[in-house]
């Protein structure tokens, strides 16, 4: 029963901030076009690359729906480093899970997640923007090298890049002429359909995953080693081969902290586990070269190990708060609003479960 009862209260605790985050990230989508983010991804260099963090770290896609958006931005004339910067930023962070960290793990960790990832994916970009380089450097001294044969000798056929589409890829760009009622309409639908279909299941996951904990692990059971690079290091095991997107994370990472890991090595979670999943690895790996893969992963990992021990540092220096709102401050929200919120939350959770349902009943039907 307190299983039950921790579950409920944490789901009540993270919906209105979930909602919040849903709705502001529904209507970036309508806001931002995709033409834009072509114009000012386009070309190569440090600034190119920092921009392509900063305009990816709001954006509402998951951990896969960021791969065809990233390629796609690559067919369309973006560097490796500008490609990579994106790839990054827009899984490790975004508006929706910076409302759910400040609710579930307090507001320090709500401001220095999204500084992480930002930093991480320069630093990544720039790492394979470097890679690149080298790569393009030993390609023209190679063809300096080699005599042309003959004037119709073969040339290097460019390869195309396919863009796979994905279970949760963003749809083409609706029409530029919409109207500002239109687009709010469009961002709310997008909102509770796509985005809520992106989540739900982690979502649900961590909750009980940090409800479980909350309610049969000690607090103290992990801090023996909790704050050290040991721990960081576990965190990074566990993560590389899992798919979750930033969002869903959070209510593990709150239940990681419960179990008395440090805030740096949750943070490293936080980070490495959107970024670094099997899915993505494959991408970077075919897409951009093995070479960017090793210098892609020694961004990612690195700075968030770096993050990680700053946070330890700062947290212990500063005697800074790591802890759920309700925590710090016995009531945030006002209770009505808590329940209203968790009763819309699940609303919309149970209509794309019972579509999905519906969806497999009928196939299962056609298939006999």
């Amino acid at each position: 029963m307190s299983l039950l009862l921790n579950f409920i209260d944490l789901f009540l605790e993270s919906a209105p901030w979930m909602l919040l985050g849903l709705v502001i990230a529904g209507l970036l989508k309508e806001w931002i076009p995709t033409d834009l983010l072509t114009k000012h991804l386009g070309g190569k260099g440090p600034k190119t690359t920092i921009k392509a963090a900063f305009i990816g770290a709001p954006l509402p896609l998951c951990s896969c729906g960021v791969i065809p958006a990233a390629m796609g931005l690559r067919r369309s004339g973006a560097s490796k480093s500008a490609t990579t910067s994106f790839l990054v930023a827009t899984p490790e962070t975004g508006i929706d899970s910076i409302s759910v960290s400040y609710a579930l793990l307090g507001p320090y960790m709500a401001i220095i997640r999204p500084i992480a990832a930002i930093s991480s994916a320069i630093v990544a970009g720039l790492l394979v923007g470097k890679e690149e380089e080298e790569f393009d450097k030993k390609q023209a001294i190679s063809r300096e090298k080699t005599p042309e044969v003959s004037c119709c000798s073969s040339k290097r056929v460019q390869q195309k890049v396919e863009v796979k589409t994905s279970c949760c890829s963003s749809k083409p760009q609706a029409p530029l002429n919409k109207s500002a009622v239109e687009k709010l309409q469009s961002g709310l639908k997008f909102a509770a359909t796509d985005l809520v279909k992106d989540i739900s299941t982690w979502l649900l996951i961590g909750l009980f995953f940090a409800a479980l904990i909350q309610t049969y692990v000690e607090t103290d059971f992990l801090a023996e080693w909790g704050g050290s690079i040991w721990s960081m290091l576990v965190m990074v095991a566990i993560s590389v081969p899992m798919y979750i997107c930033a969002t869903a994370s959070t209510p593990i990472a709150a239940g990681l902290l419960m179990s008395g890991i440090s805030p740096g090595a949750i943070l490293v979670f936080m980070l490495a586990g959107p970024a670094t999943n099997i899915a993505t690895l494959g991408v970077v790996g075919k897409e951009l070269g093995k070479r960017s893969l090793v210098a892609y992963l020694v961004g990612v990992v690195g700075m968030a190990i770096v993050f990680g021990l700053l946070t330890d540092y700062l947290v212990e220096e500063f005697s800074l708060s790591v802890a759920p709102l309700s925590a710090i401050n016995h009531e945030v929200l006002p209770y009505w609003l808590s329940v209203s919120s968790g009763v819309l939350l699940a609303g919309l959770m149970l209509r794309y479960y019972w579509k999905k349902y519906s969806k497999m009943t009928v196939k299962a039907k056609i298939a006999h």
